[in-house]
């Protein structure tokens, strides 16, 4: 049975706080492990009011130490924004306190170009991005390295565990460099309207399986495909539910034309233009969306084309009422449990 796992952006909804919506994270988190799914993973977003998950590692905490058994991870750290050595402490604690639970997850998407200026304006060159996963694999690992320019550092607190390593991506080329490096891949099915994802994801991750390098993260080449899922009772509701999606994802303005996740009503009284219309008909590419057995056809489906281990669904949906009911349709329909 294929493993299923949650990624979550703290979401803040119309006509709520974003410390309700990170206690509504919490709540999703448990039912979550209580329904058997495996992974629930937090998104790092900046700059974005509907979104509280600014700090996933922060967020992590706590979510760990509310739960029992599910694995917690970061979809993900965005890694050219930081220091390595600093991204390796900060798992290295996470996983001394909760020693086989943590997921590194990472990518580099840079945000916007506030954003990007904000984090690393006093940073002296552009990182790179390779180099840097390397170096975070080796100071998680605390693995002796005679030629690394850094060799005498340790990421304290050291341990007799690692986190798991997993690299977020659309492409072939980044596929290449995490078999390289030995560490996870999540072919991204959300970032990007593309009727052709599918066929890249096959070939990325083919390129991946075979050119996998086992490491002191991760010993077999593990695959995860991540796609948005809008799951409802009916048909209707769901389709409903992805137009609230639809008018989020077309992002104006760089996401601040909203300061909290549209709702149904608001999508369904939004001016949109035709160029709004023909977005939101695109983006319907990067999501799943139906009843529960549609919903679950669409996931089987994506997980027997591309050949994956797990799945990292996205119920990036408004209502904490509906995203929970969406995990239980799901679990229910896949029969998933946690025993």
């Amino acid at each position: 049975m294929i493993k299923l796992n949650v990624l979550d952006y703290a979401v803040v909804d119309e006509g709520r706080s974003p410390a309700e919506a990170l206690n509504e994270t919490a709540a999703l988190c448990k039912k979550a492990e209580a329904l058997g799914y495996h992974r629930f993973w937090i998104a790092e977003h900046h700059d974005v009011s509907a979104f509280a998950s600014s700090s996933p590692e922060m967020l992590m905490m706590h979510l760990l130490g509310q739960t029992d058994s599910i694995r917690l991870g970061s979809g993900g750290v965005m890694i050219p924004h930081y220091s390595p050595l600093k991204v390796a402490e900060n798992f290295r604690m996470l996983e001394t306190l909760h020693p086989g639970r943590v997921d590194l997850g990472f990518g580099n998407t840079i945000g916007t170009k506030i954003v990007n200026k904000a984090m690393n304006e006093t940073r002296p060159r552009k990182q790179r991005y390779e180099e840097n996963i390397s170096d975070i694999v080796k100071y998680v690992t605390n693995t002796d390295d005679a030629d690394h320019r850094f060799n005498d550092l340790t990421a304290n607190p050291a341990g007799g565990t690692n986190p798991e390593m997993w690299m977020l991506s659309t492409s072939v080329k980044s596929a290449m460099t995490a078999a390289r490096l030995g560490v996870g891949y999540v072919f991204g099915l959300f970032p990007y309207a593309s009727k052709d994802k599918m066929a890249v994801g096959r070939e990325a991750i083919r390129v991946y399986r075979e050119n996998f390098q086992p490491s002191a993260v991760m010993e077999k080449p593990m695959v995860m495909a991540a796609p948005f899922v809008v799951a409802a009772d009916t048909e209707e509701e769901a389709d409903r539910l992805a137009d609230a999606l639809g008018l989020w994802l077309l992002g104006k303005d760089n996401f601040s034309e909203f300061d909290r996740m549209p709702s149904v009503e608001t999508a369904v009284d939004y001016p949109y233009t035709e160029t709004d219309r023909k977005r939101i008909e695109d983006n319907r590419t990067r999501m799943i969306v139906g009843d529960k057995k549609v919903a679950a056809a669409g996931l089987s489906s994506i997980a027997g084309t591309l050949d994956v281990d797990e799945l990292l669904i996205i119920p990036l949906i408004p209502g904490a009422g509906n995203r929970a009911h969406a995990l239980d349709l799901i679990a229910s329909e896949l029969k998933i449990s946690n025993n």
